[in-house]
């Protein structure tokens, strides 16, 4: 079976386990969290000003800020959509090295700083707090199964909500053009259309879930492996 096949299958069958788990939906505001952030450091990094973020219930979020009109929107356009893919086989690279703790930290420490500079609306404070917590006590939970399973489905999640999110742009490119989110904000900028934006911001997620996926098999198999020779050798 192809790689593109056995990335397809993990993205359906993720989708579907993750909406039967009770609160998984609280954990959709990650990949929320990391868009967001990505349009607030491309921001400064484009000596702009971020005024703030919030972030909604309904796992949508807008970031407010004044950067210089011209080339600069660009960028600011396709950070977010990119940076949430690249968060997302971030987190299942570390999983594939085996480096759950880095993970937990790298998303804690997100958390923090989306509300200690940019996160000032009711809800997404909560959340982010929330979040903290709860990321910190998995952490901490002497159960090596639980934190795996924990971090896997953060992983999942994200993985989904950054493939979803610009599928659901190219429908709304169809049908709504003129509300199509990054994709609108890049073809009034390009006076290209919303829609070849929102195909590039779903093919850099697919390229990101397959990195994503092998890292996961592979980690897999590498632990049946050594699990295989262990009981041999006993």
């Amino acid at each position: 079976m192809s790689r593109w096949m056995i990335t397809i299958l993990f993205l359906v069958g993720s989708a579907i386990l993750t909406n039967w788990i009770p609160f998984s939906s609280f954990f959709r505001n990650v990949d929320t969290m990391v868009h967001e952030l990505g349009h607030a450091v491309t921001t400064l990094v484009l000596s702009g000003q971020v005024l703030y973020i919030e972030l909604y219930s309904n796992h949508s979020g807008v970031t407010y800020s004044y950067i210089e009109r011209g080339w600069r929107t660009i960028p600011l356009g396709l950070s977010g959509y990119i940076t949430a893919s690249l968060f997302a086989a971030f987190l299942f690279s570390l999983y594939g090295k085996g480096k759950l703790k880095a993970g937990f930290i790298a998303m804690t420490l997100l958390a923090v700083v989306s509300l200690a500079f940019f996160v000032n609306n009711s809800f997404g404070v909560m959340w982010l707090i929330g979040f903290m917590i709860v990321n910190v006590i998995a952490m901490l939970v002497p159960f090596e199964w639980f934190r795996k399973f924990y971090y896997l489905l953060v992983s999942f999640i994200c993985l989904e909500e950054s493939v979803m999110g610009p599928i659901h742009l190219i429908l709304l490119s169809v049908t709504r053009p003129g509300q199509a989110g990054d994709a609108s904000s890049l073809s009034r900028a390009t006076h290209i259309p919303a829609i070849v934006w929102a195909v590039l911001f779903l093919v850099i997620a697919l390229l990101c879930a397959r990195k994503a996926i092998a890292a996961f098999v592979g980690r897999n198999r590498s632990g049946r492996t050594r699990s295989s020779r262990w009981e041999s050798q006993a």
